[in-house]
């Protein structure tokens, strides 16, 4: 049933048919507004939370239903609790809205400081204004599939690519992985793949992916997809390129790890 009613709002979120109407900074808005909610929720603010959730809120998840009433009581014990844990990080919005609807939907990363795992949930906001402010009506979510995580890394390292983010790729590149590199077949370590990018001279405009298709049989998962960037090389001169990929990951340690990459060039 919380499936159900999660991939209900997903539908929801995509297929409003006013969704044109939501600016830019009507998204960071609602961004912001959801991120105040996240601080009130763990800091216990039952005013503030009053303010926040409507009258006839409900909210859907594993632990069953919960009213308005319910679900602010439920968030002040958790915060008088000591032992609550690590916050939760937000990212990776996706946001639709209307002058008076929006549905805001993020992934959730609590990450343990005894054994470095980290949990990954998917939220799905429903909000509407009412006198004039936004206020909560409808909440779900639900774990994280090994598919769905999986997705979010191959982002999160298209994410790190674009901004050279070296110690992604330490993290995340598993000690014995292996890349086949997509302009020259040169077989690269992962210490010899952070190498490259630190040395890499090129710039980015844009990094963009499409077509991903996540297999899981166990620890082992395959990803294909197309990936897309625009920049210039050192010299200048600006390039368009497009690469399909196979990406494979193994969960060790109790996560999933990026374990070999290989491309190949699309050509026009």
């Amino acid at each position: 049933m919380y499936r159900a009613a999660l991939v209900c709002a997903v539908m929801l979120a995509v297929s409003s048919p006013l969704s044109g109407d939501c600016s830019a900074s009507d998204k960071k808005a609602l961004e912001e507004f959801d991120r105040a909610w996240s601080k009130v929720t763990q800091s216990g603010d039952r005013a503030a939370l009053q303010q926040i959730y409507a009258d006839d809120y409900m909210t859907i998840g594993p632990g069953g239903s919960q009213n308005k009433a319910t679900s602010i009581d439920a968030a002040v014990r958790a915060a008088q609790n000591p032992d609550q844990g690590p916050p939760a990080i937000y990212d990776y919005y996706m946001i639709t809205c209307t002058p008076v609807t929006a549905t805001v939907t993020h992934r959730n990363s609590v990450t343990s400081a005894d054994t470095g795992q980290t949990n990954y949930t998917r939220s799905v906001h429903v909000l509407e204004k009412r006198g004039g402010r936004w206020q909560v009506v409808s909440n779900a979510g639900y774990p994280l599939t090994d598919s769905g995580v999986i997705l979010y890394l191959e982002n999160e390292w298209n994410d790190a690519a674009l901004k050279r983010d070296l110690n992604w790729h330490e993290r995340n590149l598993a000690r014995d992985f292996r890349r086949v590199s997509s302009r020259n077949g040169a077989l690269r370590t992962k210490a010899e793949q952070i190498q490259m990018i630190r040395e890499d001279k090129s710039t980015f405009d844009s990094s963009e992916l499409s077509d991903t298709n996540v297999r899981v049989d166990g620890n082992t998962a395959v990803v294909n997809g197309v990936g897309r960037v625009r920049g210039r090389e050192a010299d200048g001169k600006p390039f368009d390129r497009r690469v399909r990929f196979t990406d494979v990951f193994i969960k060790r340690d109790g996560r999933w790890q990026v374990w070999s990459s290989q491309g190949t060039p699309i050509s026009d």
